[in-house]
């Protein structure tokens, strides 16, 4: 404990306990439609860091919040178990990977528990367990039957260190390092198993736009992973001389008759620039590439020395091939270039410098000529020519008209790229995309055995569903891949044949695991199949999800491809998992991320231990919106700490003075008639109340815990400046405070509630006699709902608004006119027929709105009065609101005016308009009351 503060260590394990006791987070299976709240679930590394504890929380606090509201949740959590790193620290600990990660797994699940989130246990799941793998070996049988698994040569990334595949964000930097060892990656070519994720390309792009619960920066970062493009393919013939250049000369014409290569086509987005087009390049490892490289020095030499495409800069080498462009019957050079890639579009691209940043970069740096056939749209003077742009410093890459493009001049951009795929022979309209198939082979032991068997008569042979699983071998701890070396595991018989066979040796990437494990937890014991469709029906989609924005693309998108699988193949009901996303932003300490390798790592069991679980958590929720980093305060946390422990304080103080009546039963109306000033707090509750409840609804939990904690001050000055204040609403004031922090702060809010009930917390130690389950009753958990107001939202700001502005309008008074004591304070509300009036204007649609407030006769006998409020609604017509209402607006500053008399010192009287003088009623306006101060 710190050395000022709450024994919070024991209120929390007192707290945990009971929890644990009474199955409290537990879900069962026969409720209809649970509101399910899901975090990213952790790759079990032995340690909760700060980004784990920020998740968890968010994930937590809205559970809980939920559960307050009255909701079955599903709440549940597991563990991302396979992986090379489990197997990396294995080797390197000469032991294996199962025992270290069920070690890391107890040691998290125990740092969880300390937090006090609320999880389903007995729903957990480890995907490193034959009860889990054996699911997604029936996966892959199912996508292989389906047609959506293959295999096939394709060139990987390829750590030497780890030995292993990598995919492509595993691939960290401008060196191209293995995001584990740093190990530069090399290429290789090797026979892989894919997932056909291509297939659904289109839904999975089409569908980004129904997935209004998601971030707006995610929802593009898939459509840009997946890259759908519209446009055309041009068929360019490729030619060249035997022995000699066969470059275009100057006049583009080709040089030579030499060999022909046949036709390749390009695809383009824009065909509207095709007269621009000034060069043709080729993927490294295009077909023709690479016939090249086998007799061109130079050629080879980029191939395999200088091709870099990752790298800053474009780079290629000229070859003596020209391509003619098949709308202008030009030729022009062919290149071999780094930025062309063979699995994007067809491998081979028209270069138009003047109208493209990248073509334009290798243009000016390959000395190729940049000619633009595409200008600005003229302005409307008659007549105007399009002129063409100037395209020496950079190119011009948008839309306009066409320029020195023979009979397609003057058309416009979108119109010509129509015109010219129907008119080019062999162009057709064609879409591309950048996603590629899913590669799922990995070269290690740590993972899913792919289900498949090699025959030398049947070839690959899937495993029959009824021997999965294929588990996995005792480790062997060898350089390499431990499956290679399991010689007794590998040799097996054909499933077909029964011929000897050997095992499929690469295990199935981690992102198989995480594609579905959402649906496992809805039936996680289930052994005929990996999930209970009918249940899964009824409990998805996830209904808020929340992770790193790390996951914003292949997790997500796999997941999102799995579910359509399952729903065209198994009957899943929904084809999209997650209806709410959140990203959830980074903990930094001093504008950095935390990170071992930068030192600045703070841990979350020193600060448990210190300050508390609570303190932890509430630091975190109040310290911005969930999506956004933060900076992790040492001066913050203890800043919290301080706040925990008095609101411990006021509410132990006061409990003995209280009612014990339900909170929601207090009659705080009759005490707001009675003594204004709990009028005004009762006010404020049911004002906290409702900003919270919608900022809660909306995960903008530190907006939510602002109101909170104003509302605690509120009520420490209320029972600092009233004697004897009102029993019920303080009472009420204290349950609405406890019940609004739970979600957050769980464990202190349970002993605060408890002892506002009048129930002794420390009768819930696990020793007691008690009935525990019977105390818990009594606290936030089961017992509590959430607090309702009286008031909207939109009301109860208004009414805030009012008295703020009314505060500030006595400051300033008091400021500019010197008044050093004021003697009193009066504040005059307006009369009835100014907020008639003021409706009446905020409705009108009438030229005349004098004349239409003159109509109206109670309004007309105010006379010049009346006139000049017209002209002033007149003059500001569009930024008319309405005000609360007279009676509103006196009930609210009349139970406001103690403030106000605090402020200052002086009594406040609160008076309607014909109670107070005539000069400065006609002051009075709706929402601006006058004010009238002696000296």
């Amino acid at each position: 404990m710190s050395d000022e503060g709450y024994d919070h260590a024991a209120i929390e394990r007192r707290w945990q306990d009971a929890w644990d006791e009474t199955d409290a987070y537990r879900t069962p299976d026969d409720v209809e439609d649970p509101t399910y709240v899901l975090g990213m679930y952790p790759y079990p590394s032995g340690k909760l860091h700060m980004g784990h504890v920020r998740n968890y929380t968010i994930t937590d606090a809205y559970a809980r919040y939920r559960r307050l509201r009255g909701d079955d949740v599903l709440h549940p959590m597991g563990w991302d178990a396979f992986g090379l790193p489990a197997e990396n620290a294995a080797k390197e600990r000469d032991t294996n990977p199962r025992d270290w990660t069920f070690d890391c797994i107890d040691t998290m699940k125990t740092q969880m528990r300390s937090m006090g989130f609320g999880y389903d246990w007995e729903r957990e799941i480890t995907t490193c367990t034959p009860e889990y793998y054996e699911w997604n070996q029936w996966l892959f049988r199912r996508f292989h039957e389906e047609g959506l698994a293959e295999r096939r040569d394709a060139e990987v990334n390829w750590c030497p260190e780890c030995e292993t595949v990598l995919a492509d964000e595993q691939v960290e930097g401008e060196e191209e390092l293995c995001w584990r060892c740093d190990t530069p990656v090399e290429q290789r070519e090797l026979e892989q198993w894919f997932l056909k994720i291509t297939e659904y390309a289109d839904e999975l792009v089409d569908g980004i736009d129904d997935l209004e619960g998601w971030p707006d920066s995610v929802r593009q970062m898939q459509r840009n992973w997946i890259g759908r493009q519209y446009g055309t393919r041009l068929p360019f013939t490729i030619t060249g001389t035997e022995g000699e250049s066969g470059e275009a000369d100057e006049t583009g014409d080709e040089a030579g008759d030499g060999h022909d290569y046949g036709t390749v086509e390009a695809f383009t987005t824009r065909a509207d620039t095709v007269f621009g087009a000034t060069f043709f390049a080729l993927a490294p490892d295009h077909p023709i590439a690479e016939e090249l490289a086998e007799t061109d020095e130079a050629v080879h030499e980029f191939i395999h020395h200088e091709a870099d495409p990752e790298g800053d800069e474009p780079n290629g080498v000229r070859t003596d091939l020209v391509a003619t462009n098949p709308v202008t019957g030009e030729a022009i050079p062919v290149f071999v270039a780094d930025f062309v890639l063979s699995d994007v579009g067809t491998g081979a691209l028209m270069g138009v410098p003047a109208h493209d940043d990248r073509d334009h970069l290798f243009a000016s740096k390959m000395d190729i000529p940049i000619k633009p056939v595409i200008a600005p749209e003229p302005d409307d003077s008659e007549g105007a020519e399009p002129e063409p742009p100037d395209v020496s410093e950079g190119a011009f890459t948008d839309d306009g008209v066409l320029v020195n493009s023979g009979e397609y001049s003057g058309l416009d951009s979108e119109t010509a790229r129509e015109r010219i795929t129907a008119d080019t022979d062999g162009a057709e309209e064609a879409t591309q995309y950048r996603l590629r198939d899913w590669g799922i082979s990995r070269q290690r032991y740590w993972g899913t055995p792919i289900p498949v068997v090699h025959c030398e008569e049947c070839g690959p042979v899937l495993v029959p569903e009824a021997d999965l699983p294929v588990e996995l071998p005792e480790f062997i701890n060898t350089t390499g891949n431990p499956l290679d070396a399991a010689d007794e595991w590998k040799e097996t018989t054909c499933p077909e044949c029964g011929a000897p066979a050997t095992r499929e040796t690469d295990t199935m990437d981690t992102f198989v695991d995480s594609s579905w494990y959402f649906l496992r937890y809805i039936s996680p014991d289930l052994t005929e199949a990996p999930f209970d469709l009918e249940r899964a029906n009824d409990w998805m989609p996830v209904d808020q999800y929340v992770g790193g924005i790390e996951h914003a693309v292949m997790h997500l998108l796999y997941s999102r491809f799995v579910t359509k699988v399952l729903a065209d193949t198994e009957g899943l009901a929904h084809r999209e998992p997650f209806t709410n996303l959140l990203a959830q932003g980074m903990v930094q300490l001093e504008g950095e991320k935390m990170s071992k390798s930068k030192g600045n790592v703070v841990s979350p069991q020193r600060i448990v231990e210190e300050y508390g679980a609570d303190t932890a958590r509430l630091f975190m929720m109040q310290a911005a919106q969930p999506e956004r980093d933060f900076d992790w305060s040492e001066e913050g946390v203890r800043s919290t700490y301080r706040f925990l422990t008095r609101l411990k304080t006021l509410v132990e103080e006061d409990a003995d003075s209280l009612t014990q009546a339900d909170p929601e039963e207090a009659d705080t109306d009759a005490s707001a008639e009675e003594y204004p000033i709990a009028g005004y707090v009762a006010d404020e509750i049911d004002a906290t109340i409702a900003v919270a409840t919608e900022e809660y609804d909306d995960l903008t939990f530190n907006t939510a815990l602002r109101e909170t904690q104003g509302l605690v001050g509120t009520l420490r000055s209320y029972t600092e400046y009233v004697d004897d204040p009102d029993p019920a609403v303080l009472e009420r004031g204290l349950s609405v405070v406890i019940r609004l922090l739970a979600p957050v702060t769980p464990h202190l809010t349970e002993e605060l509630y408890a002892t506002l009930r009048d129930v002794d917390p420390e009768a819930v130690a696990a020793d007691s006699d008690a009935d525990v389950e019977s105390i818990v009753e009594a606290g936030v958990v089961v017992g509590a709902d959430w607090p309702t107001a009286d008031v909207d939202r939109e009301t109860a700001e208004k009414r805030r608004q009012l008295v703020e502005n009314t505060r500030e309008d006595v400051r300033q008074i008091i400021d500019v006119a010197g008044i050093e004591d004021p003697e009193a304070i009066e504040v005059v509300v307006a009369p009835d027929w100014k907020y008639d009036a003021l409706s009446i204007a905020i409705d009108s649609e009438a030229d005349n709105l004098i004349g239409e407030l003159m109509a109206e006769p109670h309004i007309r006998e105010q006379g010049d009065a009346a006139a000049s409020y017209g002209q002033d609604l007149q003059a500001d017509r569009e930024a008319l609101s309405m005000t609360l209402r007279g009676d509103a607006e006196f009930d609210a500053l009349r139970s406001a005016a103690w403030l106000i008399e605090r402020e200052f010192d002086a009594p406040v009287r609160v008076v309607r308009a014909q109670d107070a003088a005539d000069d400065v009623a006609r002051q009075a306006e709706p929402g601006r009351p006058a004010i009238n101060i002696e000296e």
